[in-house]
């Protein structure tokens, strides 16, 4: 959930309006913070006086985010329900999910963490292909199979319950995971927030429940096309013509069961093997480029700024600390 203070409307400030959904629900990217790891947690406490909520307006992340109650009070609005607010909740919010606060006065009553995340925060995660996400043990907790989910064919948002001899555990993991991001420039902080994300994800994926999501055969056969043709020059139009549907249809298709379009699902691809050959090799952007289907150096450039707020060159130095 993204901050605001008092009762203003939530200016999201700390991340990027990336689009408008044809229904008018705005998508807010997560922008790489060169030398950063790409995670924030904020606090929802009612008895702090700068008092953080989240937004009172319907809205998507394209970013995972992790909500633990530690005090329960009030609701949120996740894939289109309001979902309450209860001692120990634990609540999974992929990416694509509509979410937004049902009542924030009520969340005066609530102490809650949330934690906002890219999978280049884990080292574990870094490298991983999105189209494999929903199978990282990782991130076992967003992608339970839930049925009677309020978005049908969307990733479910899912919740579960830390329990009670647990709990302070988990505060202790979110303050500390707080305070390393506080201090960026602190010796070690970049690789101990890394670790204590890294913790807490295998604590909410040891809560998750055992039926993982079956998968969708038409989102496999899409996403086993992108992954055969990414580093290809070819487009949204080229795929859905290789399965044998009109781009049109397809992405509606995708987009209502994954929460995202089908040229998002292509350019995600491309830039997370961007963002390994930045990491791990010396290739110049030309040749990144073209491993990658994008045109050329330039257009690789602004396609990764307008993305991810930062130039690629950038982006590999800060890697490189």
């Amino acid at each position: 959930m993204a901050r605001s203070s008092g009762s203003t409307p939530a200016r999201h400030s700390m991340y990027r309006l990336r689009t408008v959904r044809p229904d008018g629900t705005p998508v807010y990217g997560y922008p790489l913070r060169p030398g950063s790891p790409q995670v924030r947690v904020t606090r929802v406490d009612a008895d702090d006086e700068h008092v953080h909520l989240p937004p009172d307006h319907r809205h998507v992340h394209d970013f995972f985010v992790l909500v633990y109650v530690e005090r329960g009070g009030g609701a949120v609005a996740l894939g289109g329900q309001d979902t309450p607010l209860r001692d120990g909740d634990l609540h999974a919010v992929p990416p694509g999910q509509p979410i937004g606060a049902a009542e924030l006065a009520d969340l005066m009553h609530c102490r809650a963490w949330s934690v906002a995340f890219t999978p280049d925060a884990v080292p574990s995660l870094a490298s991983v292909s999105p189209l494999a996400w929903a199978h990282h043990p990782l991130l076992a907790l967003f992608a339970t199979d839930v049925t009677g989910s309020a978005a049908p064919g969307l990733p479910a948002v899912v919740s579960t319950t830390v329990p009670a001899a647990e709990r302070p555990r988990w505060a202790a993991w979110l303050t500390e995971l707080a305070e390393e991001l506080a201090e960026p420039g602190r010796l070690g902080a970049r690789d101990a927030a890394s670790a204590l994300l890294t913790r807490v994800l295998v604590g909410a994926a040891r809560l998750a429940p055992s039926a993982p999501a079956p998968p969708d055969p038409l989102v496999t056969r899409v996403f086993d096309e992108i992954e055969a043709t990414f580093r290809d020059p070819v487009s949204a139009a080229d795929v859905a013509r290789a399965l044998g549907y009109t781009p049109g249809y397809l992405t509606t298709v995708v987009r209502e069961r994954t929460g995202r379009t089908l040229l998002e699902w292509i350019t995600e691809r491309r830039m997370t093997e961007v963002r390994r050959l930045l990491r791990d090799t010396d290739l110049p952007l030309g040749a990144v480029a073209a491993r990658t289907g994008l045109r050329d150096a330039s257009y690789l450039v602004r396609r990764f700024k307008d993305r991810f707020g930062t130039t690629p060159e950038r982006w590999r130095r800060s890697e490189r600390v």
